[in-house]
């Protein structure tokens, strides 16, 4: 009897498994009034320390980034400046800064940030 496992040996410094659609995103940032998007920047701040190999985005600054507006904005700028270019890198995409793109949706549309953020990390298990 053959059990399914899943292969874990080609993903680079044992990166955590968070492959969400980024419509589940949307749809329970919205439905449960944003407190999703707290659990999704802890979340995703693990995948991105782990690209990157070194903490760039603490715990902390993810749990307040989800409540406080300032934070949010600068998790946004290190997650564009820094954290995506390594994904990208990683997946052999052309390193782009979406630093200013991440901090005027997150200002005005943090649903649609994480929309595009999330869909960026999920080529990271294809």
């Amino acid at each position: 009897m053959e059990t399914t496992k899943i292969e874990t040996w080609n993903r680079p410094n044992n990166i955590p498994e968070f492959k969400v659609d980024p419509i589940v995103v949307l749809l329970l940032s919205f439905v449960t009034c944003g407190l999703y998007l707290i659990y999704w920047n802890m979340k995703v701040a693990e995948v991105i320390n782990a690209v990157t190999n070194k903490e760039l985005i603490s715990t902390p600054i993810a749990v307040f980034s989800g409540c406080c507006l300032p934070v949010n904005l600068y998790f946004y700028y290190v997650l564009g400046k820094e954290g995506m270019p390594s994904v990208y890198k990683i997946t052999g995409e052309i390193e782009k800064d979406q630093s200013t793109l991440l901090i005027v949706l997150g200002l005005f549309f943090p649903f649609a940030a994480a929309m595009i953020v999330q869909g960026d990390i999920n080529r990271l298990y294809n």
